[in-house]
């Protein structure tokens, strides 16, 4: 019996550490895939914010270059790109996005402009780009909410806190700021 309760003594401990282990690894795999998906939609973003100075300069020339639509532009991108902060990046992509919009809404109010090939070459491929960063977002609320289910439950949300991992935040771009009147951000 007494050799029993020492087997116990000693296994114990280990159990303990293997389940605490694959406790750790769980959130800490799942956190590395919130942080993917993010970086993701930045991939995204980064390449929306490449094809910008082209629209822009596609619609100079047909557009004045003092119009509001064209500064605006101009400046919510330095201010998507200057952001350091999560929320102020989301606030500064929003404002950005809808600016972008209206950048491609001069389009209907110019049809020269429209009928340039490069105004229409660019707008198509802003077009797939806002597309892949619908996808983008799709999978971080998918990873996101997977990630909050696990650390809210037990005994994940044990282990959790010790590491400093706790629920995390989606990444919101409001719908009414995107670039398409069906709300496709």
């Amino acid at each position: 019996m007494l050799e029993i309760v020492v087997i116990l003594l000693i296994v114990m401990p280990f159990v303990a550490f293997g389940i605490f282990y694959s406790i750790f690894y769980r959130i800490s795999e799942l956190d590395e895939r919130c942080e993917q998906a993010l970086n993701d939609i930045d991939i995204q973003l980064r390449r929306r914010h490449e094809l910008v100075p082209g629209l822009v300069s596609a619609a100079v020339g047909f557009v004045d270059p003092e119009n509001e639509v064209l500064k605006s532009v101009v400046d919510a991108r330095m201010g998507a790109l200057a952001a350091i902060s999560i929320d102020v990046r989301m606030q500064a992509e929003a404002m950005h996005g809808y600016w972008v919009g209206r950048l491609l809404n001069l389009g209907e109010e110019f049809p020269e402009l429209t009928a340039s090939g490069q105004f229409a070459i660019l707008a198509k491929e802003l077009s797939d780009c806002e597309d892949m960063i619908a996808a983008s977002r799709r999978l971080n609320i998918q990873t996101i909410t997977e990630y909050n289910e696990v650390v809210v439950q037990f005994p994940e949300r044990t282990v959790a806190p010790m590491f400093s991992m706790q629920v995390r935040e989606f990444f919101h771009i409001s719908p009414e700021s995107g670039c398409f009147a069906d709300g496709r951000v």
